[in-house]
């Protein structure tokens, strides 16, 4: 199996901490150069410096706070202005949780601006390359919302869905071009953002942390939360040369929590 991304380039968005951080160790574990692109430039020189190198990959970062479009936009004009990429990963912090019914308008609109809008700007910047090296790999990191909405979620609810939609239309769009386009939904992984979903459940309905977090425990089969490496594993292989008829396709990786085929 050709799992190697030697000579290969990555740009992993979201990508200081968590399932970003998570798939950049993995694209760097089998020889990729990963370009690390987020908003805090002193934890992107730290990350960026502790990749692996077992490939004398040369690694980066760029600067971009994804709530700015233009800065996104900019952050990747530099990048494909002297480099090739072949892999996006399009990660970015979710909306903040609430009901749907007592979002404001404003809030979706900057949900899509800063999930679709970027997304659409970040691939446009580098299918041209891709293009050119005919070989192309897009990586949307979503949410298993994409196959049943998940309570007190409202906007993301909303805009990962027409982020699986945008992304299954670009993936009948590029497959010809040695492109593919794919969607991963992780479940309840253990980050930051899990940790503060289940502060602000605990918070609602006033009692501990780890009350709310059994009881979510109780609705995966598998009995726990998902582990970042877990994920991360998913993305390295659709990324890798062994995955090019994998395409349009979004996966789950939860655990067997939703109650779907």
């Amino acid at each position: 199996m050709e799992l190697s991304l030697r000579h290969r380039t990555a740009v992993i968005c979201g990508s200081t901490q968590g399932i970003g951080y998570g798939i950049a160790q993995e694209l760097a574990g089998l020889g990729a150069d990963c370009i690390l692109l987020a908003r805090n430039e002193a934890q992107l020189m730290v990350r960026s410096q502790a990749l692996p190198k077992t490939e004398g990959q040369q690694h980066g970062y760029r600067v971009a706070d994804f709530t700015d479009t233009s800065a996104v936009r900019q952050a990747i004009d530099s990048i494909v202005a002297d480099t090739t990429v072949h892999i996006l990963v399009n990660n970015t912090g979710g909306p903040a949780p609430g009901l749907i019914t007592q979002a404001s308008p404003t809030a979706f609109t900057q949900a899509f601006e800063q999930h679709l809008v970027n997304n659409q700007t970040l691939v446009q910047a580098v299918l041209p390359g891709m293009r050119q090296a005919g070989y192309g790999r897009i990586l949307n990191v979503i949410s298993t919302s994409v196959r049943i909405p998940l309570r007190n979620l409202g906007v993301s609810n909303t805009i990962r869905g027409a982020v699986a939609s945008w992304a299954k239309s670009l993936s009948n769009e590029v497959a010809a071009d040695g492109i593919t386009v794919n969607n991963l939904l992780p479940g309840f992984i253990e980050t930051s953002r899990l940790e503060s979903l289940i502060g602000t459940m605990a918070k609602a309905r006033e009692t501990d942390p780890e009350t709310i977090a059994q009881e979510l425990r109780l609705e995966i089969p598998a009995g726990r939360f998902g582990k970042v490496h877990e994920i991360a594993a998913l993305a390295a292989f659709l990324a890798s040369p062994a995955a090019a008829y994998i395409n349009g396709t979004s996966i789950t990786v939860d655990g067997g929590r939703t109650g779907s085929i």
